[in-house]
């Protein structure tokens, strides 16, 4: 097993006078049951999934909850909408119940939840596994903070080491960054139990049950084709500037369906959308987007591809990083990338509300000044100030370009 981040959040949310009801969405296999039943052994685990079962949950009364299960988690909730009814109803009537709500589809899920539950749950939204969380050995193993997570939270001390290879911890960080960028970071594909061959199968059943699940969850399509060739063009174009346009008229279909399925690939967290910087902040609503793929070994599963990397992929696999370790911290900053009229490019801002920080990644193994022309000077252009600007590559040493401006190996900053 692996210890998450999220383990001591939820705990304390959980007691908290706001948390007697938390909701947990994420993609399907992101280890919610399994983060859940560890954590909370005194729950009835009730699956929504048992078609058997789940008309006599939904005939239950409020008192019947509030007598028979004062404390549950029920599983795939949004397979009956009709249950979160029930559980607004115990919740509004006594103050002891006490429930945990997952589910794989954002869509129906947290539609139902905003309808029924506003003001009443916490949301928490979990993602594969983070670098820290892969270098972990089992629930007890704790997991630290990366260089990253702490630079954020303001709480590194010192300088970063002049190189990667001095890092006491090297070797835990290489090995996870090196399964990262070859398997990704579902929970199924982490352990050393099963051989590639094996890893790279369940990867391969995970994207068609995405596609005969939860695809036809989202919505009922007649025909998968359309979707399954978007998924195909989204993987082979990871971290690209998207057209719909453009999108539209290679792969035969309208615009609207293109921004439609898109939207689909976002709230069934396969991808990340990432909005083009403007200052203008209504013109960020219509600018064109990068869709980042969650997950590298989903991408290399939907190409039927082994091995290598392009310099896309490294920077989609980076990108999802820093947004899944940012997002499990709970860290209040908006992501956007840069783009200017000129050529001007940045592969991600992280927007705070007096400051940025700023991010370019290039796969290359030594990196100069040159590669981070583009992260000199940003205040010219942006309306806040660069905290700091990081280059992230895989380069071992790290670079100090001026007194906020820092070359750094992916690994030893985020691992």
């Amino acid at each position: 097993m692996i210890n998450r981040q999220y383990s001591q959040a939820l705990l304390k949310k959980c007691i908290s006078r706001f948390g007697r009801i938390l909701v947990l969405t994420g993609a399907r296999q992101t280890g919610k049951t399994t983060l859940v039943r560890r954590l909370f052994p005194d729950y009835t685990y009730i699956s929504v999934e048992d078609p058997v079962l789940r008309s006599t949950f939904s005939n239950l009364t409020a008192q019947q909850w509030k007598t028979i299960y004062p404390k549950a988690i029920l599983d795939e909730v949004q397979k009956e909408p009709q249950l979160i009814e029930s559980i607004k109803s115990t919740y509004d009537q006594w103050d002891e119940p006490r429930y945990i709500l997952l589910g794989s589809s954002q869509l129906l899920l947290m539609e139902k939840v905003r309808e029924s539950l506003a003001g009443r749950c916490t949301i928490v939204e979990i993602f594969p596994l983070t670098l820290p969380e892969l270098k972990t050995n089992g629930w007890d193993d704790p997991v630290v903070l990366s260089f990253f997570q702490q630079e954020v939270q303001q709480q590194l001390e010192g300088d970063y080491l002049p190189s990667f290879l001095l890092d006491r911890n090297y070797m835990s960080k290489l090995s996870a960054y090196n399964h990262y960028l070859k398997f990704g970071g579902y929970p199924a594909v982490s352990g050393s139990d099963s051989t590639p061959d094996e890893k790279t199968e369940w990867l391969m059943n995970y994207v068609r049950t995405y596609l005969e699940r939860d695809v036809r969850d989202l919505a009922s399509f007649r025909d998968l084709e359309p979707f399954v060739k978007l998924q195909q063009y989204l993987a082979l174009n990871t971290s690209s500037l998207t057209n719909a346009s453009s999108i539209g008229k290679q792969l035969g279909i309208t615009i609207k369906t293109v921004q439609r399925y898109i939207k689909y690939f976002e709230m069934s967290y396969q991808a990340i959308v990432l909005p083009s910087w403007s200052r203008n902040a209504n013109k960020r609503l219509i600018k064109s987007s990068k869709v980042h793929y969650m997950d590298l070994g989903v991408i290399h599963a939907v190409l039927n591809k082994r091995g290598g990397l392009t310099g896309n992929e490294y920077e989609s696999a980076i990108v999802s990083e820093i947004y899944k370790q940012a997002k499990s911290i709970d860290l209040p900053v908006q992501f956007s990338f840069l783009r200017t009229h000129d050529g001007r490019e940045v592969d991600l801002l992280l927007e705070y509300q007096d400051f940025y920080y700023a991010f370019e990644i290039k796969m290359a193994e030594r990196v100069s000044r040159t590669d981070a022309k583009h992260l000199f000077h940003l205040e010219e252009i942006l309306d806040k100030p660069v905290k700091k600007a990081f280059l992230l590559s895989n380069d071992p040493e790290t670079k100090y370009f001026d007194e906020k401006t820092i070359a750094i190996h992916a690994a030893h900053f985020l691992g």
